[in-house]
């Protein structure tokens, strides 16, 4: 079975004694004085592989003066997921399990199969320039110690032979069937408690800094780890769009490279720190890897020396910062890789179950919950700031324009207060004297000359009214009208109001009717008087005007539950109703045609609103155009004086 030829042997073996085989060829390399390269199946965890390479285990070892290949592969009836779980929970059938094995020595085919790996990794990688170093260096095997290997493996393939092969001379400790079936279920019981906890703690807390230390800490205790470590990348770009991926990740490794730990839990103190450690140059080779994690993948590395035996410089790392052994699980967050949750063993290798990285993987995705949760709550936070702030600038704003325009409205108001004062004073004189011109004529006075002089005085008086308007409405927005509230009777301000104009009505054939509807127990009134008095002959005089010859103004009046009705009805030429909304606004007027009719400044029923509203009061107005208005003011009674 074994000689002295370089071709080595071909044969079934139990994966046990497979490993027992790339074990000695580790410890040959121990021995040797030149430097020697040991690859196993191990170096291909954090990359892409073909699916021929998939449940491929090897070793191979090569320096000057020894090289081997061994190589082993499931038998066609027996699947790598069935490996799989046979290595990672230590399962006795092992034995059982069988693999098709070579063992070459030969320089050509090791060369052949190095060439093969070395591809796997990409012509612009340090690792094909490594494996291509050493594959320049292979030369026929010394056959000393060729020698020395043969006894090695003899020393295995005897007890094989006679069939007496020991549980003992594995690598994985006996153990009953049941005992190890109900330690199986009560790990499982306790992780699910554990998930159960973890899950609890992040819809109780919105603190992520809480949820990370609680969790970290439990999921520590629980799988007996040295340290659980959460490295967050510097830019949380990478998106899990294969292509885009590819394409992009050659240009911007840079840009996408390096991380730091923001989280991190220990066994002990002894144990160094890598909270904000932050790698920078090791990982720009691992483009390949960060594309697995974007597909889910869980990087179990049970012995880092044989993972990363061709990464010198995150070798290097690795022992700088104290890790034997490693579990890394992606989190993701928005289809990107934020980050990885990573669990260290310091000092030794360590045999990652599946039970270890389905704990981890679930772990990983309630902190992808707990990231969305908080940066959920941040972006909250800032719109509500951000709003808030919004409120307040224009809060600010509103209030400087309104100190602004009370300021203006103010200075207008004394403005306007001020010029009527002073055109009153001339305006008395052109009044009276045009008056008294009328009455007592010193001399004879032709008809057109009379008729200039009754042309200036009812000029005079039409000027006077409204600057009396403005005057009165600049004193009330200026906020120095006050009422003069005493007990009054409805009927007679009513009657009054009628014969102040009765002589306009008359002069423009219009009837005015008034009509009482109140009851004599219920007339006495409290209010100002001149103010109601102003109200009604505002109202009545602005019907007057817009009514023709023949129509009819009618005034009503009533009481209800101690509020004065006033009605003002007339048969004129009413308002179109896109108006109406303008009715009451200052210096606001009829359309073209009808101000150069009726003229006008606008201020009168602005005026009468303002004076109603003074009293508590409302008015209404009910039109229809050709056929005539209605206006309606209710003014309720004043309980004391002002």
């Amino acid at each position: 079975m074994l000689g002295s030829s370089n071709l080595g042997f071909s044969q079934t073996l139990p994966i046990g004694i497979f490993y027992q085989f790339g074990n000695s060829l580790n410890q040959m390399t121990q021995g040797l004085t030149e430097a020697a390269l040991v690859i196993t199946e191990a170096v291909l965890l954090r990359i892409p592989v073909p699916g021929e390479w998939q449940d491929k285990q090897f070793t191979v070892v090569v320096c000057k003066g020894f090289s081997a290949l061994l190589i082993g592969k499931p038998q066609s009836n027996q699947s790598e997921s069935k490996l799989t779980e046979n290595t990672q929970n230590n399962n006795l059938d092992q034995e059982d399990f069988i693999l098709d094995v070579q063992l070459s020595f030969d320089t050509d085919e090791i060369s052949s199969f190095l060439e093969q790996l070395q591809n796997l990794f990409g012509q612009d990688s340090q690792t094909y320039q490594d494996i291509e170093d050493y594959r320049q260096i292979l030369n026929p095997n010394d056959p000393h110690l060729q020698s020395k290997f043969t006894l090695l493996l003899i020393d295995y393939l005897l007890p094989q032979a006679s069939s007496d092969i020991k549980i003992e001379n594995l690598p994985y400790p006996h153990v009953s069937s049941c005992q190890r079936v109900e330690d199986a279920l009560k790990k499982q019981i306790y992780q699910e408690k554990l998930l159960n906890q973890v899950t609890t703690q992040i819809r109780k807390s919105l603190d992520l800094s809480v949820i990370m230390a609680t969790a970290l800490a439990r999921v520590r205790e629980f799988l007996d780890l040295d340290r659980l470590v959460i490295y967050k990348f510097q830019q949380s770009n990478l998106t899990n769009q294969s292509s885009e991926y590819n394409h992009q990740q050659k240009n911007n490794e840079s840009e996408q490279d390096g991380g730091y730990i923001v989280y991190e839990v220990k066994r002990t103190d002894t144990i160094p720190s890598v909270l904000n450690h932050q790698e920078k140059k090791c990982f720009a080779s691992n483009s390949k890897c960060w594309e697995k994690y974007l597909q889910g993948f869980i990087l179990a590395v049970d012995d880092v020396e044989k993972t990363y035996r061709l990464e010198k410089c995150l070798l290097d790392f690795l022992h700088q910062v104290q890790v034997r052994a490693k579990l890394a699980a992606p989190i993701m967050f928005e289809d990107k890789l934020w980050g990885l949750l990573i669990a260290h063993q310091c000092d030794a290798p360590y045999n990652w179950t599946e039970s270890d990285k389905s704990l981890i993987a679930s772990v990983a995705e309630q902190m992808a919950i707990a990231i969305h949760q908080a940066e959920l709550m941040r972006s909250l936070t800032l719109e509500k700031e951000t709003l808030e702030k919004r409120v307040n600038d224009r809060t600010v704003e509103l209030h400087d324009a309104l100190v602004a325009a009370e300021a203006a409205n103010r200075l207008r108001s004394e403005f306007l207060a001020t010029i009527s004062h002073e055109l009153l004073t001339p305006l008395t004189y052109v009044i009276g004297m045009s008056s008294t011109l009328l009455r007592w004529s010193f001399g004879e006075l032709s008809k057109r000359q009379r008729d200039y002089l009754q042309t200036i005085h009812d000029s005079g008086e039409h000027l006077l009214e409204m600057i009396n308007d403005i005057l009165d409405l600049s004193q009330i927005e200026a906020g120095k009208a006050a009422l003069n509230i005493s007990e009054f009777s409805l009927c007679d301000i009513a009657q009054s109001a009628i014969d102040s104009i009765i002589q306009k009505a008359e002069a423009q054939g219009i009837n005015l009717i008034l009509d009482f509807q109140i009851e004599s127990q219920k007339d006495n009134f409290k209010a100002d008087a001149r103010r109601v008095k102003q109200i009604l002959w505002n109202l009545l005089s602005n019907a007057i005007k817009f009514t023709a010859e023949n129509g009819e103004v009618r005034l009503r009046l009533w009481i209800e539950d101690n509020t004065a009705v006033f009605q003002v009805e007339d048969t004129g030429i009413g308002i179109p109703q896109e108006e109406l909304p303008l009715l009451f606004e200052k210096f606001h007027q009829l359309d073209t045609s009808y101000r150069r009719r009726y003229g006008g400044t606008g201020l009168g029923l602005a005026l009468t609103k303002q004076l109603i509203e003074m009293h508590r009061g409302r008015i209404d107005v009910d039109s229809s155009v050709g056929i005539g208005s209605i206006f309606t003011v209710w003014i309720p009674m004043h309980q004391g004086s002002t």
